[in-house]
């Protein structure tokens, strides 16, 4: 006999069950059990249903992630359900029947979990249960399969209904320990909890089992021939052309993030004859499409097309997907239905290449792909012993535009500033560049954590945050070969680029005479050379996108402002300098703004004073090194020190939504240098 509470024994079946994918996808399906506890305010048992609330996810699920509702007059509502065409209405009731303090807000799917007559309820979207449920023969399946041990639903819409239909399917079928829910994903209960997760796994597990030994040989038709996935680095290569282009069609309503895979699922559905049929009929299980959109849009071109060719192409497919999404939009809404949301793909398939796909953030976009890679393992499921039959285009409307859906969008938190804006900065494993990519990361961005040194860049991707947020990728900004590589990864991450951070930098104070041309030649690799190299890579992709973007260079009061012993380093930094004026006369054409930041002896964190220029410039100064910072502070008007933070603050104002007209502009943040005021 376990020794844990009700609601700790359903935490630990939930996370059970929610951190296996063949039992259910990211955030969804639902898990409940019934217990008694003392009343507080009547010090009487009373009978209460702890469920998963709206939105959580079952493999990370806690205690504060469930609802807590009284058994008694959850069940009571039965006797106030006006019927389905106002079964909404019952969602706001349930805030009635809560218990405490706290907790989730209860889901649509709690009437299906109180009104069951069993203890414990789970319902779960497996791939193998999804694809009898889909299949067009799936009540057939469903008796074949597992007798009358599990009962076929027809569809319905989740809800108050579909929660009288299930507890009257379990009170009709004593036998049966679960269900099919038509076009949807399965339910099972039990006495006990492990009764329930073990009546969950045999209906997933039973229907895995029969897929795999009847199902046809080719279930997605045979070889399409040319559409076989390329070799690995030409089809990274490949997407890595495509990506901005695809990210500007994904984004063309409003930005998005973008995610890309190739893995082997998505690369053999494509390949495949029957992927335009099957792609064209979408996904069916509702947590499906809410996250991918009722169908993706293909790439109608062999793998072997030229990346212009498929460009051209995917523009033409574009402009047909919005006027078919328009049409899917007008043909079903009615006059209380809400506005679209925007008619761009969510998924974008490219035969030999894989799968793009777009949310409002890199952990939306990457579940997006994730959710299709389900779809397709239904689609194989489901054609392999019969049909693919999806719920019909009315019904998959309904729930994409279901009012209760749409409070739930207008409760999300206003996103930040910097959101869907994907950063990358050059030399950012310390100093000014990670401060920076802090900074942008903490306003909403996903940053790239560019530096020579990959172990560092690493470090400093993980500090910041998980792969969702930050990624860290060895560059040497003087290697074109390199610089390339880098923008590559960051795109394959992320989908695209819209704010570069041209920061990498190395310093050599020596006078005139004492400067060699390999030292000359070394500054101007780095910096000069370095920055035109990050920002012709990343404005191609900027171009690509024709989503504007920002290019912002960290240069220097050493631009302007003529010191002794700095022939290398300030000749470079005027480059640089000269290149934002260039460079913002070009690109504006393009939407794509370019400014400049000039610091003045930023000294902590920095990378550069640690290497021998901060020696250097103290012995120039005649002053201990230690105290170089102070000394710097003292000969400015403000006589403040200057921080990389501070300069990650300039670049949040160049680039953030209140300095959206302003190109060409180069920002002192030196606390005040006379010398080195712009003129």
């Amino acid at each position: 006999m376990t020794d844990l509470t009700v609601p700790q024994q359903l935490i630990a079946r939930s996370n059970r069950l929610g951190s296996d994918p063949k039992n259910t996808n990211y955030a969804g399906g639902n898990t409940s059990a019934k217990g008694t506890e003392t009343d507080p305010v009547t010090g009487r048992p009373v009978e209460l249903v702890w469920v998963k609330g709206s939105g959580g996810d079952l493999g990370t699920l806690q205690e504060a992630g469930l609802a807590v509702l009284r058994l008694d007059r959850m069940r009571a509502l039965v006797d106030v359900y006006p019927g389905i065409e106002r079964e909404d209405e019952m969602v706001a009731a349930f805030d009635y029947c809560l218990h405490g303090k706290g907790g989730a807000a209860p889901s649509i799917d709690t009437a299906m979990h109180g009104l069951v007559d069993a203890a414990h309820v789970d319902h779960l979207h497996p791939d193998s249960g999804i694809a009898i449920a889909t299949a067009a023969d799936g009540e057939a399946l469903t008796s074949k399969i597992y007798g009358d041990k599990v009962v076929w639903v027809p569809w319905r819409r989740p809800g108050f209904q579909l929660g009288l239909d299930i507890a009257a399917i379990k009170e009709k079928n004593p036998q049966a320990v679960g269900c099919i829910l038509g076009g949807h994903g399965i339910t099972a209960w039990g006495d006990t909890s492990d009764e329930a997760e073990a009546n969950s796994l045999w209906i997933i597990d039973t229907a895995a089992a029969y897929i795999a030994q009847n199902s046809k040989a080719e279930p997605f038709g045979p070889a399409l021939d040319g559409y076989g996935a390329l070799p690995e680095a030409e089809r990274r290569a490949k997407a890595a052309a495509l990506a901005g282009t695809i990210r500007g069609i994904a984004s063309k309503d409003r930005p998005m993030v973008g995610h890309f895979s190739d893995a082997d699922v998505v690369l053999d559905f494509l390949a495949a004859a029957e992927h335009p049929r099957l792609a064209a009929l979408g996904t069916s299980c509702p947590d499906h499409f809410l996250r991918t959109k009722v169908k993706p849009l293909v790439l109608d071109l062999p793998a072997s097309a030229s990346v212009e060719d498929s460009i051209a192409r995917l523009k033409e497919l574009h402009e047909a997907y919005r006027e078919d999404y328009q049409g899917y939009y007008d043909r079903n809404a009615t006059a209380d239905s809400p506005a679209i949301r925007g008619a761009d793909p969510l998924i974008v398939l490219v035969p030999g290449v894989g799968m793009f796909s777009f949310g409002k953030d890199k952990q939306t976009a990457r579940v997006a792909g994730e959710f299709y890679t389900n779809a397709i393992n239904v689609m194989r499921g489901a054609e392999g012993l019969s049909t693919y039959a999806p719920i019909d285009e009315a019904e998959k409307f309904r729930i994409e535009y279901w009012a209760l859906e749409e409070a739930k969008l207008q409760r999300m938190p206003k996103p930040k500033p910097m959101a869907s804006r994907i950063a990358f900065i050059t030399g950012a494993a310390g100093g000014i560049g990670k401060a920076t990519a802090k900074k942008l990361a903490a306003e909403g961005a996903c940053v790239v954590i560019a530096d020579l040194d990959l172990a560092k860049a690493q470090a400093a991707a993980s500090e910041i945050g998980g792969a969702d947020v930050a990624l860290g990728v060895a560059a040497d900004v003087s290697d074109e070969v390199a610089v390339q590589a880098a923008i590559d990864a960051a795109v394959l991450a992320f989908g695209g680029i819209d704010l570069v951070v041209n920061n990498a930098g190395l310093s050599l104070s020596k006078s005139l005479l004492d400067t060699t041309g390999e030292d000359f030649d070394l500054q101007h690799r780095v910096m000069a050379k370095g920055s035109f190299l990050v920002s012709k890579a990343a404005a191609t992709v900027m171009i690509a996108q024709e989503m504007g973007g920002d290019i912002i260079y960290i240069s220097s009061k050493n631009s302007v402002f003529a010191g002794p012993n700095n022939i290398a380093y300030s000749a470079t930094k005027a480059n640089q300098a000269h290149q934002v004026r260039l460079l913002a006369a070009e690109l504006g054409a393009h939407g794509i703004k370019v400014n400049g930041v000039n610091p003045d002896g930023v000294v902590q964190g920095s990378g550069i004073f640690a290497s021998g220029w901060g020696a250097n410039r103290a012995a120039v100064y005649g002053v201990e090194e230690k105290d170089l910072g102070k000394f710097y502070a003292q000969r400015t008007i403000l006589k403040k020190e200057v921080l990389p933070e501070h300069i990650a603050n300039a670049v949040f104002v160049l680039c953030g939504p209140e300095m959206t007209h302003t190109t060409g502009l180069h920002v002192p943040v030196d606390a005040g240098v006379a010398a080195a005021f712009l003129r």
